[in-house]
């Protein structure tokens, strides 16, 4: 007979989030870097995430927009790149080398050659991929003359920006689109060019391009590796579905990932076969928590498979039609509800789920309502996803 699989159950597993995601008040972080490097990727697609998330887990939340708009703009120890399933996160730097060859490579390709494509073809030949390479390369050299740079301000080095082509002629989709705007999309995920500082304030969603920091060029079998042992590190036990979906992988990477990294199989509550590190200890105690996350925080969005945190009679309130998490309110690793913020700067939140929400968990709920409102100040915040909860809470629609 095999040796016994180690049981981690559920309420270890809520355990887990208490201290590696930084959530209890004893296992807060002191800096954006630490917050970004125990949580391995900070959801970028909507520009506010990523400060309510690390403000969530600052233990002087008051510190958070000066913190991070140090880190990710003046000492550019975290970036803000293109990473698994085509979407913008916030990474530690040290961490950009291992993301653009784990992920981005295959994904860089095939966004290539869907402009070229859809360039060539929507131009009636007129744009080719040599005209292509020579437009990039003048914009390229320009954003590095300038440092940042808007696509207006790009367009006003190299005017060839402003070609236009027809994607999908005859379709009901039909439009015409700007080279500049495919153009450095794909410059993006190829990793040549990060999101710089955004214009206006740090909600919003209109960025500077910069060139990327260079990084050395590793192979996607060093990388993806790397890559799965850290996730696991924050977010293990985690199942190969959850692998897949988090990377974007097909399964036999995830598969030869493990194996790679000597991951060891370990038995959760629902039947189902979860994966560890191999070094990979319970985490001890940790005194019950309230938190108050944004839309697309990595800890609501870090697993496909959520039963064990996530009520399903609670998810048409709390996720978009695609699948986006809003705003949500958590009592002792469960989510139990959802906030918002109305357009006079009031923030309301419910509670969804009351199973063993009590006088205690409400207490602290408010607490950390309070500390988020108070680090906001005149800031207001409206998701980029809205979800049924969040848009009642606030407009009463």
């Amino acid at each position: 007979m095999g040796e016994e699989r180690r049981h981690i159950a559920g309420a270890e597993r809520r355990a887990r989030l208490a201290l590696r995601h930084r959530l209890a008040g004893t296992a807060r972080a002191e800096s954006p870097e630490e917050v970004a490097g125990s949580l391995v990727a900070l959801h970028g697609t909507d520009p506010a995430t990523v400060y309510l998330a690390v403000g969530a887990r600052l233990a002087d939340a008051g510190k958070t927009v000066a913190e991070l708009d140090r880190a990710l703009y003046e000492d550019r120890t975290l970036v803000r790149m293109h990473g698994m399933r085509h979407t913008v996160f916030v990474f530690p730097t040290e961490l950009a080398a291992v993301v653009h060859a784990s992920t981005g490579l295959a994904i860089a390709a095939k966004a290539r050659a869907g402009l070229v494509k859809n360039m060539v073809s929507g131009s009636d030949g007129r744009l080719t991929e040599e005209w292509l390479s020579e437009v990039e390369a003048s914009a390229l050299a320009a954003l590095a003359r300038r440092g940042q740079a808007t696509v207006n301000e790009l367009v006003q080095d190299e005017p060839r920006l402003r070609e236009q082509f027809t994607y999908g002629a005859g379709r009901s989709y039909e439009s015409a689109q700007t080279v500049s705007s495919r153009l450095m999309r794909v410059l993006g995920v190829e990793g040549r060019v990060v999101r710089g500082r955004p214009l206006g304030s740090w909600t919003s969603a209109q960025f500077r391009w910069a060139v990327a920091p260079p990084h050395p060029e590793l192979p996607p079998s060093e990388a993806q590796p790397e890559l799965l042992r850290r996730w696991l590190a924050v977010c293990g036990p985690a199942t190969e579905a959850d692998l897949k979906w988090w990377t974007g992988w097909k399964v036999t990477d995830v598969r030869r990932a493990l194996a790679a990294i000597g991951a060891v199989a370990v038995s959760l509550d629902d039947g189902a076969t979860g994966y560890v590190t191999a070094d990979d200890i319970a985490p001890g105690p940790a005194a019950p928590w309230a938190a108050l996350l944004p839309g697309l925080d990595p800890t609501a969005m870090g697993w496909q498979e959520r039963d064990w945190y996530l009520s399903p009679s609670l998810r048409p309130a709390l996720f978009d039609g695609s699948g986006n998490v809003g705003p949500t309110v958590w009592w002792d690793g469960r989510v139990v509800g959802g906030w918002g913020q109305r357009a006079d700067g009031a923030l309301v939140w419910r509670v969804l789920d009351p199973a063993g929400v009590g006088r205690e968990a409400l207490a602290a709920i408010e607490t950390e309502a309070a500390r988020l409102r108070a680090w906001l100040g005149p800031t207001r915040i409206t998701p980029r996803f809205r979800t049924p909860l969040e848009k009642e809470l606030t407009t009463g629609q």
